[in-house]
């Protein structure tokens, strides 16, 4: 990969998230992808709609965030309960290379995918050699 598309994991100075509800945050499991045009991000959300993710880019840090409604009311009883309901949220420190106007999402069963564009002057170029 080249120094300006870089995907990194955020360090302990990272910003967290700010928890607006109770419940659980999960961390999605994520691949990432390195095509010569873009950054291929694919991500794990299940129980999130297409309505519940947010997603934002601002100076190189990537946020995706997945909310999940309840499965039963709060009046539920249960017999056995062992799936949690919890949200979802990443974020990721990306280089300048992004072309965030371009940037598009599509979920789908429950798996988001992320396509970034990679701008013009990051992209691999392929030189012709004329003769002389």
């Amino acid at each position: 990969m080249n120094g300006q598309t870089t995907m990194q994991k955020p360090g302990p100075a990272a910003a967290q998230p700010e928890r607006t509800r109770q419940g659980r945050t999960y961390l999605p499991a994520v691949d990432i992808i390195e095509k010569d045009s873009e950054l291929l991000l694919v991500a794990d959300m299940p129980g999130v709609t297409a309505d519940g993710v947010t997603i934002n880019y601002e100076r190189g840090l990537l946020t995706v965030n997945g909310t999940v409604r309840p499965r039963q009311n709060g009046e539920t009883d249960y017999l056995v309960r062992e799936y949690g309901v919890g949200d979802f949220y990443r974020s990721f420190q990306i280089g300048e290379g992004i072309d965030a106007a371009r940037i598009e999402a599509e979920l789908s069963g429950g798996v988001l995918t992320l396509h970034l564009p990679k701008k013009q002057e990051v992209m691999p170029r392929r030189i012709t050699v004329r003769s002389a």
